[in-house]
């Protein structure tokens, strides 16, 4: 899949999500299912994965390379990269990472705050995704807390995968 394929996909999937969220009555931004997160820990988990992804495309790709490697596989396609997530996902039984564990519920207040910062990472993600060479997506190598060290680009689309996974689980139960 090209940058700009990626790209669009991010813009898409990211829109769906805050069109949706936007939409929902505001009693359901602090309430959920019994035992899952609320639609607004859906939002402030998406945001929490995709603000240190920017962060670290924001770093010198030097730095990058130095941190965590180049990549020692070739390329999985976006397909792939999905299966792989929900094989993960299966065996974790729902365990979560990083500042999603044990998350706050988000006040109804920071609703439009925390969407409005979603379309802004996502717009930064696009632009970043569109900027790096694909040299750089393609061998600089990320580390995901699930999936491993991961290429730039599959992490990329992972992140539109992440988003629609979520989406969908809000759409589903919510």
């Amino acid at each position: 899949m090209d940058k700009d394929a990626i790209a669009e996909l991010i813009e898409e999937k990211n829109n769906a999500l805050v069109r949706w969220i936007s939409e929902q009555e505001d009693d359901k931004w602090t309430t959920g299912p019994k035992g899952k997160w609320t639609t607004g820990q859906h939002a402030l988990h998406l945001l929490q994965s995709i603000k240190p992804l920017n962060s670290a495309l924001s770093m010198p790709k030097f730095v990058l390379r130095y941190k965590f490697g180049k990549t020692n596989r070739g390329l999985r396609d976006y397909q792939t990269v999905i299966n792989r997530y929900q094989e993960r996902l299966k065996d974790v039984k729902g365990k979560t990472y990083g500042p999603s564990k044990n998350m706050e519920i988000p006040a109804l207040t920071e609703k439009q705050y925390l969407l409005d910062r979603l379309q802004v990472e996502s717009k930064k993600l696009q632009y970043k995704t569109r900027k790096i060479s694909d040299k750089n997506l393609d061998s600089l190598i990320l580390p995901h807390p699930l999936m491993g060290k991961m290429p730039i680009r599959e992490i990329i689309m992972w992140t539109a995968h992440h988003i629609e996974h979520h989406t969908k689980t809000l759409k589903a139960n919510y």
